[in-house]
């Protein structure tokens, strides 16, 4: 880590000792033994609690994640010297990601055209800098009365570009979830929620994730949509086991909104998703296995014909506080019309196909000293293949190192690096990231 990336962990891990309570626990994929997350989402392992009189029918939670980053370069993985164009088409722009949404140091492609396919950015290029990189309030309301919960997740993200202030503000989820069946583990949700497609999205939050970066693949697995989602799981108990399903119908699928926007269907036809589940919870040991499946129009353009369609595998495996995480997505979409997402229109929805993996090992080292909780170290390895039809095929890889520290029940402290390569394709390019991250939560 560079000096100032180590003075902002240092500094964090002084800062206040007040303690207010988390508004989320985090689930054992995300480096915390023995916990479920407590998920507005309904994501599957996670049987709702039993309401209590004690407990208040409107909740208030959210969090602050401040962050310090420095990306190698210019901040992007645009080689100097390359005018192939699109630009974004020979490299991986969502490579120099800064923060748990994705974020990354720059989009800027030094006025080569490109042709949407982008994240979003933080707009700090290569200079070293502090950021807010998410102010998160959230609302939850359980009538007394009623097997219904509304939940609301409102974000801030202040954000800068060359052009002046950048900032959103972003409604990323808003849903009702009604339980009808005391007897049975089943849920309906309409609104905006979370994918549905493997397990990655069950870390979208800064305050949830392990680390502090998505993974190459997340772009098309973690998008939140708007839409209808039913969510079931079936308990065997003789067996120590559970089966589950969480499907969907939504506006744009899975992708992330830098991709397609989830707000509107662009098409009027909507994208269908699910992901089947079996679990196996035994005394020392458990075990998560899945698999996800995604089909229907792009919502990236108004052509009917235009279709994209997903699949994807995933384990999750947790034992004496050793946490693996591994995912295999595969996606392709057809060439469409003229294109229309977060970064404008654009002539053509190009056809793409994509293919990629991650695997993340944690260890999660409980602490009983003072203010300290937990140390959690993590490495975390991926690799990307992908090509628009026409265009030279892409092959990525990276790194992730990284340290979290827990402090009091609400304070998180996070270091990590990104080593990112580009094994064919595309020119080497120097696009390492060091990143840091304080997540305050209520």
């Amino acid at each position: 880590m560079r000096g100032g990336a180590l003075a902002f962990a240092c500094a964090a891990l002084l800062a206040s000792r007040a303690t207010v309570a988390r508004a989320q626990t985090a689930e054992p994929s995300s480096g915390t033994a023995g916990e479920e997350v407590p998920s507005e989402n309904d994501s599957e392992g996670y049987t709702p609690p039993a309401g209590t009189a004690a407990t208040p029918a409107l909740v208030l939670g959210g969090y602050v994640d401040i962050g310090y980053a420095h990306a190698q370069g210019d901040g992007t993985s645009y080689p100097p010297g390359d005018t192939r164009l699109p630009a974004d088409y020979g490299v991986d722009t969502f490579a120099t990601a800064v923060n748990s949404r994705g974020d990354v140091a720059s989009t800027d492609s030094r006025g080569l055209f490109t042709n949407g396919f982008l994240p979003h950015s933080v707009g700090i290029g290569g200079r070293p800098s502090f950021l807010v990189n998410t102010v998160a309030v959230d609302l939850k309301y359980t009538p007394p009365s009623a097997p219904l919960m509304i939940f609301t997740r409102l974000l801030a993200l202040p954000r800068f570009s060359a052009t002046g202030d950048a900032t959103r503000v972003l409604v990323e989820q808003a849903f009702g979830r009604v339980v009808p069946f005391d007897s049975l583990e089943l849920a309906l949700a309409v609104g905006k929620f979370d994918s549905v497609f493997g397990i990655e999205y069950l870390d979208n939050e800064a305050n949830i994730r392990t680390g502090i970066t998505p993974s190459l693949v997340a772009r098309y697995t973690t998008g939140q949509s708007l839409g209808a989602k039913l969510f079931y799981r079936l308990q065997l108990a003789p067996l120590w086991s559970a089966l589950s399903i969480n499907a969907a119908a939504t506006n744009s699928g899975t992708f992330v909104d830098a991709l397609q926007t989830p707000d509107v269907s662009l098409t009027g036809v909507p994208v269908g998703s699910v992901r089947v589940g079996y679990e196996l919870s035994l005394p020392t040991v458990q075990v998560k296995l899945g698999g996800s499946g995604m089909y229907g129009v792009r919502n990236d353009q108004s052509d009917r014909s235009s279709r994209q369609h997903a699949l994807g595998a995933d384990l999750r495996v947790a034992l004496f506080g050793i946490y693996l995480n591994a995912e295999v997505v595969k996606i392709d979409e057809d060439a469409g019309g003229p294109k229309t997402n977060d970064s404008g229109q654009f002539m053509l929805a190009s056809e793409f196909h994509g293919r990629g993996f991650y695997g993340q090992l944690a260890y999660a080292l409980a602490v009983d000293a003072g203010p300290l909780h937990k140390v959690t170290p993590y490495v975390r390895y991926e690799q990307r293949h992908a090509w628009f039809e026409g265009f030279t095929p892409l092959t990525v890889d990276r790194i992730t190192a990284g340290l979290r520290v827990d402090l009091w029940d609400s304070l998180i402290v996070k270091a990590e690096v990104l080593v990112n390569r580009e094994l064919a394709g595309a020119p080497t390019v120097a696009n390492n990231v060091e990143t840091t991250s304080v997540v305050y939560s209520w």
